[in-house]
């Protein structure tokens, strides 16, 4: 794909990476070269974003100025890339190495559940600073496998984004040496506009790091996330609206990301505003309950492979949570309830129903809205 991609790109073309057949309309694509990409975020309503080639040029100097604070030579690297390039965390690694002059290296996705294969391919790696990219399922995977520790460890730097790090996986990243530096960004911002660099999560800070020398950032009445950077995407399409093209920013150049945030110390993610709950008057962010569960699933040593919160109309309350989880049986799950039986009543789900086909996407994402109407589904069939 990719060196049919570059031919195109150098042609002055626009490529569509989204998978599925949607594609805007040729009328409302702008000059080229640039990439049409898919953006969906875990509380779903996808839509494809058009960024311009210069776009990708300007995150890839502004990652590169981050690495050298690092203490990193971005041209000596070799850049190892396990991600889906038709999402931006896996176009960027090779765009990064095509712009440094340094080294891109894709790993095909079934290698990544091979920790010995991955251990043996390493040998003939060139010598050099090692970069990866990972989204925290695949993270989860190598920990778990003693070999997949030991490849891990032989990385100079690991970029872990796409969805949120539980701090169960970080403090066992930590306590193992190996050197994540987690990262914020999306589709709409050419990947990363903050990261976190391995020192600093190795001595025990959480959080995303600061803003890229390219970002600013601000934070609005509500909490929200709000951004301006040049590499904003030009405009997003909707299959619903195939007549328009959305535009990203105000006229002043700033763009609302969906996040509630804190920017102290570093960007700290809260949540999704779309996914925040009111319960009781309290507002609550399902993502961030769901990181506290897995961090006391981790610490009783229960087998439970995915947490799902949604939120559910109560009359009383206004809302209340219900929480699907992936595990082996009604004994873990019923486990799983007594570890939050202390947490205060509006974070504390109501209902609990085992889910076993509860998957993460390939970016390491629960998609929300799909479960939502599994959810409905099934209390409509029962009711």
């Amino acid at each position: 794909m990719l060196p049919g991609l570059l031919r195109d790109l150098e042609q002055g073309r626009w490529v569509a990476l989204a998978e599925g057949s949607d594609r805007p309309p040729a009328h409302l694509l702008p000059e080229g070269p640039g990439v049409v990409v898919s953006s969906g975020g875990s509380s779903g309503g996808r839509r494809l974003c058009l960024q311009p080639l210069v776009n990708l040029d300007r995150s890839a100097v502004a990652t590169a100025y981050w690495l050298r604070a690092c203490g990193i030579d971005p041209a000596a690297a070799l850049l190892v890339n396990p991600l889906p390039v038709h999402h931006v965390s896996g176009l960027m690694p090779w765009w990064r190495a095509r712009c440094w002059g340094a080294q891109h290296l894709r790993l095909e996705p079934g290698l990544m559940k091979t920790p010995e294969a991955l251990l043996a391919a390493r040998r003939s790696w060139p010598v050099g600073p090692r970069l990866l990219s990972l989204v925290p399922t695949q993270l989860k995977r190598l920990l778990d496998h003693p070999a997949g520790l030991e490849w891990l460890q032989g990385f100079d730097l690991i970029w872990v984004g796409g969805a949120a790090l539980h701090g169960d996986l970080a403090e066992r990243a930590r306590g193992a040496g190996v050197p994540l530096a987690p990262c914020y960004g999306s589709t709409e911002t050419a990947a990363m506009v903050a990261a976190l660099p391995p020192q600093r999560f190795l001595a025990g800070e959480t959080g995303c790091g600061d803003a890229l020398p390219d970002v600013q950032w601000r934070l609005a009445s509500d909490g929200g996330l709000e951004l301006r950077t040049p590499r904003i995407a030009l405009g997003c399409w909707q299959p619903e609206q195939p007549d328009c093209l959305q535009r990203l920013t105000d006229a002043a150049g700033w763009w609302r990301s969906g996040d509630c945030a804190r920017l102290t110390p570093g960007l700290q993610i809260l949540g999704r505003l779309d996914t925040a709950i009111h319960s009781g008057g309290e507002t609550v962010f399902p993502e961030q309950l769901e990181q506290r569960l897995q961090v006391a699933v981790h610490s009783v040593g229960l087998s439970v492979d995915a947490v799902l919160l949604l939120a559910i109309p109560d009359p009383e309350w206004g809302e209340r949570l219900v929480a699907l989880v992936k595990a082996e049986d009604s004994r873990v799950l019923e486990a799983v309830q007594r570890l939050t039986q202390t947490w205060p009543p509006a974070e504390r789900p109501q209902r609990w129903l085992l889910c076993p086909d509860l998957v993460q996407t390939e970016a390491g994402k629960l998609q929300r809205q799909r479960w939502r109407h599994w959810l409905e589904r099934l209390d409509a069939a029962n009711a």
